[in-house]
């Protein structure tokens, strides 16, 4: 079922604030709150499904299944990376029919070579300008409906620079790229051309130890950017209490310092007074 509602609230000039979940937790939790979009990135599904770096060793088959279960617990529109397309031309036009398929609102497709890996990683190689257009020109033309918006990512600012990247966005824009993501500008000097450069609603990614990190999402919005996704909040918010709980019940053989959500708390944001209600209704 498609969701129309990402791309009537992104024309409509709201700033939509988009955590990354990894996991089904993560995407509840999301929902709950009352997030306007939720973020499935592919560094997160990669370490929380495969315990792997994102370096291109996930599959399609991978994303699509944590999507499709994700999917089934949300009524917020999805916002999918979609990496390099998971291959050639058709598979990127399968990805986008599965993706749509599912319930996907959008899915972000990137301008590297495949095999990819995560934009903030070592050794960040990207295609031409033609080659990463002919993916969002399929992608358009393989969607059902305009309301599955494409987003184009282009992560050559580190290697070649702001100018080949806004260079790069005007030209996916021109392909038909629904919204624009450069990746890594490095100030916020570097955004602010790059807001006055490009006509699309365009994506800011905020990486919570980054060096932009002091930018909140009011002055992001100020700033001119659309859609905000913060893909590495849950997962990195997830590891560190993970790590401090157990390193804790090592150490002392006890759990008393940490910061935790109670057991009953967490039966009920899962849905077992749900389980309840039924039973109570229809018996065991």
């Amino acid at each position: 079922m498609l969701c129309p509602r990402l791309k009537k609230d992104l024309n409509s000039g709201s700033t939509l604030v988009a955590p990354g979940v990894h996991d089904m937790i993560s995407a509840i939790l999301a929902e709950k709150i009352g997030f306007p979009a939720i973020f499935v990135g592919g560094y997160g599904i990669s370490a929380s499904h495969l315990g792997v770096p994102d370096v291109g060793i996930m599959t399609f088959t991978d994303v699509l299944d944590r999507v499709r279960m994700i999917s089934e617990v949300t009524t917020k529109p999805l916002i999918v990376d979609a990496d390099t397309g998971y291959g050639g031309l058709i598979n990127l036009r399968h990805a986008v029919r599965k993706f749509e398929k599912v319930g996907v609102a959008a899915i972000q497709i990137e301008d590297q070579v495949f095999p990819k890996r995560c934009g903030h990683a070592k050794g960040v190689k990207v295609v031409t300008i033609d080659e990463m257009s002919r993916r969002i020109n399929v992608a358009v033309d393989s969607r059902m409906s305009e309301d599955f918006l494409i987003i184009a990512r282009t992560d050559c600012r580190p290697e070649l620079g702001l100018d080949e990247a806004i260079k790069r966005a005007e030209a996916y824009t021109k392909a038909g790229a629904d919204l624009i993501f450069v990746e890594s500008p490095q100030n916020v000097q570097e955004m602010e051309k790059v807001r006055k450069s490009i006509d699309v609603p365009l994506v800011f990614k905020m990486v919570p130890d980054g060096k932009l990190s002091n930018l909140d999402s009011k002055v992001l919005a100020d700033m001119g950017f659309n859609l905000l996704i913060y893909p590495s909040l849950g997962f990195l918010s997830a590891a560190d209490a993970v790590l401090r709980a157990f390193t804790e019940l090592k150490n002392t053989g006890l759990v008393k310092n940490q910061s935790l959500q109670s057991f009953t708390d967490f039966s009920k944001m899962i849905g077992f007074d749900e389980i309840y209600s039924f039973e109570k209704r229809w018996g065991n």
